[in-house]
């Protein structure tokens, strides 16, 4: 077994600089949650995520925005594969969906420490280009891997 990254392909590229600007918006966002603890900013993301998550990004108010935000300001079109970005959408909904549910529970603490997590991925892809969905789906592979040689 290699420690190699093995990213989940679809062979569907999309505009990396606007998946960028997207997770700047979130992590906006996220930042605004932690500081304000106003929970429909989440309620909000777990919508986003969903439809980003799931190829209906056309519905996802923070990729129109993006979009146009690339255009404006003439932004090159910088093709990625589109699997390893749905990837990590899922996490972030995942995520978010926890948020909501921890906060609307009272754990806020527990809800702002999840909150902490997007807000450094959301910095970490928006600011360094680095998909933290990658790492995290080859350690899934890898797991699923060892799962599967040993039954």
């Amino acid at each position: 077994m290699t420690n190699q990254i093995v990213c989940p392909t679809d062979f569907i590229t999309i505009n990396e600089n606007r998946v960028r600007v997207t997770a700047g918006f979130v992590f906006i966002l996220s930042v605004t949650y932690l500081l304000t603890g106003f929970w429909p900013i989440v309620l909000f993301l777990v919508y986003d995520f969903t439809v980003r998550a799931f190829n209906y990004g056309n519905y996802s108010l923070l990729n129109i925005i993006s979009g146009v935000l690339v255009k404006q300001l003439g932004l090159r079109h910088k093709p990625v594969d589109r699997a390893p970005k749905r990837f990590a959408a899922r996490i972030g909904l995942i995520m978010n969906a926890a948020i909501l549910i921890a906060h609307l529970s009272g754990f806020t603490k527990l809800a702002f420490i999840f909150s902490a997590i997007i807000v450094l991925f959301s910095f970490l892809e928006s600011v360094f280009a680095f998909c933290a969905g990658c790492y995290v789906y080859t350690i899934w592979k890898q797991i699923q891997s060892k799962t599967a040689s040993a039954a």
